[in-house]
């Protein structure tokens, strides 16, 4: 069954798109496995091919283009050529740091940052982890002290996204201890500020061409133009942004699994010398049956979670479902499709090694999956529903 979700202006947009990764994406992942990061150039050729900062305003720079289907045509082609890292950094700087300015940023830093994000000229990430606060956020010890007009900023932070190259970091710090949830601001700091560092560059299981790193800031002196929105509001800011941020790593997800299992259709189709197909055996075939009916029920899921985000109507709730269910998805067909391939899908010349280690920690990050359950759990409870 195919998807209704696009008509014929995203699929054009999709031919632009898949040039634009067959031209500059395909050739130089190697490379950025190698470099442990992604070339600037390619963020510049992205934004000359309008892949950024969709949703900026024209007076921006950018397209003004609110309706979400374009975002996922760009993570399905992606996906496409198994360029997880890549796919995570744009998420990263779309879906939640641009986000964040679009929401909270008053005129003059919109007027500021915003421009940049949609030529690549400014790379965005998020500050949120800490070396020892856990899931919960509420734990976190970085401190921004008020000073005069301004903010004295300390702490660090950990697995950053883009964090070696980005050129501004939202950092989510504690402003007043005593005052719970409304104790939590967001502040932008830019490179090149005194007192921010950049720590290790991360080694990590997969995505090897994403530059997660540490991030240290000391003393970091910030004017009253780095707060974005109000002051004890980050909390809140933060809530408000993770449906969407949870729908892209679904999308992704699903993105990856639909594009793991076209790679496995190709192999199992081939005719070898002698023998049958591996797709015309009674028990591969039940495989295959299983994850074809599982990625199409995920996908009309996920159709309807765009749907309902385009019209402003996801909740947290349906987020966490759709972030879940597509992840664990996800683990369910790359371990499908690598079973089928036997020794090769292990070896690391073909894509199902790479998709396998990449994949793992969309489970872990924009919440865990145990989180995902437990938001659900309380909502069925507070609901009454059985």
């Amino acid at each position: 069954m195919d998807s209704d979700l696009f008509d014929q202006d995203h699929e054009m947009f999709r031919a632009s798109v898949r040039e634009f990764v067959d031209d500059h994406v395909v050739p130089k992942m190697p490379q950025w496995d190698a470099d442990r990061l992604i070339g600037r150039e390619t963020w510049r050729a992205a934004g000359k091919h309008g892949l950024l900062g969709l949703a900026a305003p024209k007076e921006f720079g950018g397209p003004g283009e609110q309706d979400y289907r374009y975002r996922v045509v760009i993570q399905q082609e992606i996906a496409r050529v198994g360029a997880s890292a890549l796919q995570s950094g744009f998420s990263t700087n779309d879906d939640i740091a641009m986000n964040y300015l679009l929401r909270h940023a008053d005129a003059d830093q919109r007027e500021r940052w915003l421009p940049g994000f949609v030529t690549g000229e400014i790379i965005g990430a998020i500050a949120m982890t800490e070396p020892g606060a856990g899931s919960d956020l509420r734990g976190i010890q970085a401190t921004a002290k008020r000073d005069g007009r301004g903010w004295v900023l300390n702490g660090s932070k950990t697995f950053i996204t883009s964090g070696i190259l980005c050129d501004l970091v939202i950092v989510f710090a504690k402003t007043d201890p005593s005052a719970g949830s409304r104790g939590f601001s967001l502040f932008v700091v830019e490179d090149g500020t005194p007192g921010f560092r950049r720590g290790r560059k991360l080694d990590k299981v997969g995505l090897h061409a994403q530059d997660t790193a540490e991030q240290i800031f000391d003393d970091v002196r910030l004017g009253p133009e780095n707060l974005l929105g109000e002051a004890g509001a980050g909390f809140s800011y933060l809530m408000q942004s993770l449906p969407l941020e949870r729908l892209g790593i679904a999308i992704a997800a699903q993105s990856s699994a639909e594009a793991v299992f076209d790679w496995t259709m190709a192999y199992v189709s081939r005719q070898p010398e002698a023998g049958q197909r591996v797709g015309d055996l009674q028990s591969p075939g039940f495989v295959l049956a299983e994850l074809k009916t599982a990625i199409e029920v995920c996908r009309a899921y996920l159709d309807r979670c765009v749907r309902a985000y385009n019209r402003r109507e996801l909740t947290a709730v349906d987020a966490a479902k759709a972030k879940y269910w597509a992840t664990e998805l996800q683990g369910r067909v790359i371990d499908g499709g690598l079973r089928l391939h036997g020794d090769y899908g292990y070896a690391p010349e073909y894509p199902f090694a790479k998709a396998l280690i990449d994949a793992r920690i969309q489970r872990i990050y924009g919440g865990t999956n145990e989180i995902m359950r437990e938001i659900i759990r309380r909502d069925l409870m507070a609901s009454g529903e059985r």
